[in-house]
């Protein structure tokens, strides 16, 4: 049931039979339809998700109503509101499943007993929140230092996998421009 979860875990941490009977009792199972809406502005985020199938998306409404998308996740990502789910404080996003979705999530309130049961996962977690910071940071380069076009071939280079799986007005807008631009950049290829 959450072997895809624990597998995961064992690849930055070691992480025994016991740790994983200890976790469990800290896990919840979601599965979401396509298009199912997992949060919304106002509302508190109180899940940390896995995503064992499928790919959800995370996006802010701008003044004009256009959706800016800052996150996606597939298989073996993790996908919250980090600020919302740290502080209780309401959040300014919504979460959406792009395809039917399996979620393993973890619920906030639980969050402080889970790492004092199992230690291995608080240091799995560390590590992961590291690698998002990164990853964070890379993209604000990208997206600050490269031409448009650049961006394009460098997430096409770097995710493969996704231009199959995102419509591509949602890619637009996770990179920072147009679908019109996109069309564009794409018949140059």
């Amino acid at each position: 049931m959450y072997t895809a979860l624990y597998n995961h875990i064992r690849k930055y941490v070691a992480f025994a039979d016991a740790d994983a009977a200890a976790l469990e009792p800290y896990l919840y199972k979601k599965e979401v339809k396509r298009k199912e809406i997992l949060l919304k502005p106002g509302q508190v985020c109180k899940d940390h998700y896995f995503v064992k199938k499928g790919l959800v998306r995370m996006y802010l409404m701008d003044e004009k109503d256009t959706e800016k998308i800052t996150t996606f996740a597939i298989e073996n990502w993790w996908v919250t509101d980090n600020d919302s789910f740290i502080t209780g404080q309401p959040t300014e996003y919504y979460m959406q499943a792009i395809e039917a979705c399996e979620l393993i999530y973890i619920k906030a309130a639980e969050r402080d007993a889970l790492f004092k049961t199992v230690p291995a996962y608080e240091s799995y977690t560390r590590m992961i929140a590291e690698r998002a910071l990164v990853a964070y940071q890379r993209r604000v380069n990208f997206i600050n230092m490269m031409s448009d076009e650049e961006r394009y071939r460098f997430f096409v280079e770097s995710f493969p996998g996704f231009l199959q799986r995102v419509p591509q007005y949602m890619l637009a807008s996770y990179l920072g421009f147009t679908p019109q631009f996109m069309s564009k950049i794409r018949a140059k290829r």
